[in-house]
């Protein structure tokens, strides 16, 4: 199944009819697609609305530099403060994380959406993309914070996505730009990048969103389009979640050919769902759509629970004490 970007804040004439396309799973929303707290709900409702069968209704609600959502919702911090927090109070550190997802989530599930793309469990070594969305550079502290932060998301009725697996963190490249390589052997990625993975899959996380990074000493082609890593999720880590692609628009996700292609390549390696996150590449996407891709029922598992809306979310004092939390914290 894909999930589609669309390109702006209100449904357009064709958007509605990649909607009645059956490969069409879900749908990821941007800053693009945001003017106000009333108007994305709506556009959720309308989303919903066009759709003959279920979606799921995604964004990359983070916090820190990655908050599609601003303007009448709570500030989010990034993920390195928990990290800077554990160094002098772990015990802190663990619940200002639960704290943090619990917030976003119940932000995000009372407008209607289904979930935020998170957390993000990669290591914090200088990466160019991930940079201050990471929690920490030690593994260790990663996993015991992921899954704090996996506690808290599932406490407000959102699954939780680990990205991006095995670990984008530790090459410098951002591969929304530049291909990424990272030349190390499988035994110290399991020793380092893999554990905060393993240890979130424990705590219950539903999804796992693949890197566009290579191991060329563990495979060759990068991971979300390689069936080793995939093979590794289901086989070796026991993983029976969704499995989903990052963005195939991404300079990264090139190196597989044109839109079919790297469409083709995701879902022969065993991608659940694949992101085109651009609406410029949605209509070729559709076009390479084969019926064995299309499984209706694979993001069923991601679909958000029973929520507050948004007037009693606020009046709950959960609301205004998690603010108050953050503030402190930031």
């Amino acid at each position: 199944m894909l999930v589609i970007g669309i390109s702006g804040t209100c449904l357009q004439p064709q958007e509605r009819d990649w909607l009645a396309h059956p490969g069409v799973g879900g749908v990821i929303l941007f800053t693009r697609n945001f003017a106000s707290r009333e108007q994305v709900s709506e556009l959720c409702a309308q989303l919903r609305e066009a759709a003959p069968h279920e979606l799921i209704l995604c964004v990359d609600q983070e916090g820190g530099p990655v908050q599609r959502f601003r303007e009448g919702f709570s500030s989010l911090p990034e993920l390195s403060r928990f990290g800077a927090l554990f160094d002098t109070d772990a015990g802190a550190a663990m619940e200002a994380a639960r704290t943090h997802a619990w917030l976003m989530a119940s932000e995000i599930r009372a407008i209607g959406l289904d979930l935020s793309f998170a957390p993000v469990v990669d290591l914090k070594r200088g990466n160019r993309a991930i940079g201050e969305r990471a929690f920490h550079l030690a593994a260790g502290i990663v996993a015991d914070l992921g899954a704090a932060y996996v506690q808290g998301m599932h406490a407000a009725g959102m699954a939780a996505t680990l990205k991006h697996f095995p670990g984008h963190g530790s090459v410098l490249e951002d591969t929304h730009f530049d291909e990424a390589v990272d030349p190390r052997l499988l035994d110290v990625l399991e020793a380092e990048d893999l554990l905060p993975f393993r240890t979130g899959f424990s705590a219950g996380a539903e999804a796992v969103m693949m890197a566009h990074v290579s191991y060329p000493g563990v495979a060759p082609e990068p991971a979300g389009y390689s069936r080793f890593w995939i093979n590794y999720l289901r086989d070796t880590l026991k993983f029976s979640g969704v499995v989903f692609s990052d963005d195939i628009g991404m300079a990264a996700a090139e190196s597989a050919g044109g839109v079919a292609a790297r469409l083709h390549a995701h879902y022969d390696a065993g991608c659940d769902s694949v992101l085109v996150c651009a609406p410029a590449l949605v209509p070729d996407a559709l076009a390479a759509m084969r019926e064995q891709d299309i499984r209706a029922d694979v993001l069923a598992a991601m679909a958000g629970r029973p929520a507050s809306d948004w007037s009693t979310l606020v009046a709950d004092a959960r609301w205004s004490e998690a603010k108050a939390t953050l503030a402190a914290l930031a």
